[in-house]
């Protein structure tokens, strides 16, 4: 794609580009990474104290108020650590791994919209760090691309354990890649875009055409399903079944490379938040003060921080509550049932919209297709455990 038409979609490049405008980009590459690295740190330390509460415990409690500054202990006490490569690793790719768990991150928040416009000095601009036409496309990618850093973390390490883990790792993200697309693809359909700023706007005008309501709120479970094994969250992280595989993938890393994985991890928590606002509850939309000076600046950024929060506490909740599922659990939820139900309400969705009421009829259609296919999964399950038992 030519790079012009990339730039006529960012208000700030309407008068091209210059030595200002790319300023204003670098400055707005630096406050992300900078605010997401304090997410992080605050994220961790939210989550370990959440649930010590719901656990009745106390938590971090020592390094600075209410034990705030505990995270920042952590991660100087990894800096300083002894790194150490196993004898039979692959040395480049061992130490190349982490940084690409990380990087699709990083990657993602980049096109989250967390504000609205704002001008400064006559250059107006979104607090955005960029807004391309294919913007969902690139999260799907970068979701894609980060099984590349655990799958390599465990074959590099020349250990089985590792390996394992990673293999685990590979197979569990793309079974539910398939189901996170066709959830998204209803996301694009009642958008009609693929620009994340876009699919903002289409929600702007009231709560009532947030896509989480607009499309009838399966495909939101369904996201949020297959966005939390996509992120080896809790109870999807068979990735790190520590009871099985001493580890998982990150058996053999120490030091700071160990700390970048679990950066990545809490970083893409974090990133995957905030696409859910964004696909479903209208990113940084709200009700705005304006008798309030500037609150048309910094109240969607309030909004979209409340509404992330949201889901971050219900990841943490998530940890604390719900058991691990079994490996055969796992995919079985992938392939038999999100698969099905997403492929198939996107088909109504897509009927809807082109035929109005008339798609209900092809909804009637996938009831009628849904017992079939129950009817053979479960004629499935009772030969595979006849023949267990025989």
């Amino acid at each position: 794609m030519n790079p012009a038409v990339l730039f006529l979609t960012d208000p700030l490049f309407a008068h091209g580009a210059h030595w200002v405008e790319l300023l204003i980009v670098v400055i707005k590459v630096l406050a992300a990474f900078a605010a997401l690295m304090v997410s992080v740190m605050l994220m961790i330390w939210f989550e370990r104290k959440v649930i010590s509460d719901m656990q009745s415990r106390i938590g971090p409690n020592r390094a600075g108020p209410y034990g705030l500054l505990q995270t920042l202990a952590d991660g100087v006490k990894l800096f300083f650590k002894e790194d150490l490569i196993p004898d039979r690793a692959d040395r480049f790719v061992f130490k190349l791994a982490p940084y690409l768990a990380l990087l699709p991150a990083l990657l993602i928040f980049t096109v989250v919209p967390i504000g609205g416009d704002l001008t400064i000095a006559g250059h107006h601009f979104e607090l955005q760090v960029a807004d391309p036409p294919f913007g969902i496309l690139l999260v799907l990618a970068m979701s894609s691309i980060s099984v590349y850093g655990v799958m390599l973390a465990g074959w590099s390490s020349g250990s089985k354990y590792p390996l394992l883990g990673s293999v685990r790792a590979s197979a569990q993200m793309i079974s539910y890649e398939a189901a996170l697309g066709l959830t998204v693809v209803a996301v694009v359909l009642t958008s009609r875009s693929l620009s994340t700023r876009t699919i903002v706007f289409s929600q702007a005008h009231g709560f009532w055409d947030w896509n989480v309501i607009r499309l009838g709120f399966v495909p939101f479970v369904l996201f949020l399903i297959a966005i939390t094994a996509e992120l080896n969250r809790p109870p999807f992280d068979l990735v790190e079944a520590d009871s099985e595989l001493v580890g998982g993938f990150n058996t053999e890393y120490s030091s700071i490379r160990f700390g970048i994985f679990y950066l990545a991890e809490f970083m893409n928590t974090i990133t995957m938040s905030g696409v859910v606002v964004t696909l479903f509850f209208g990113g940084p939309d709200g009700p705005i003060p304006r008798f309030i000076p500037t609150s048309d600046i910094w109240m969607p950024i309030v909004w979209f921080a409340a509404k992330t929060l949201v889901f971050l506490f219900a990841y943490v909740w998530f940890r604390a509550a719900l058991p691990r599922l079994r490996y055969d659990q796992l995919m079985d939820l992938g392939w038999k049932v999100l698969i099905p139900l997403s492929l198939g309400w996107l088909l109504i969705v897509a009927a809807v919209i082109i035929w109005g009421w008339w798609g209900l009829l092809v909804a009637a259609a996938e009831v009628v297709l849904g017992f079939g296919l129950a009817r053979a999964f479960g004629v499935g399950a009772s030969r595979a455990s006849h023949e267990v038992m025989f």
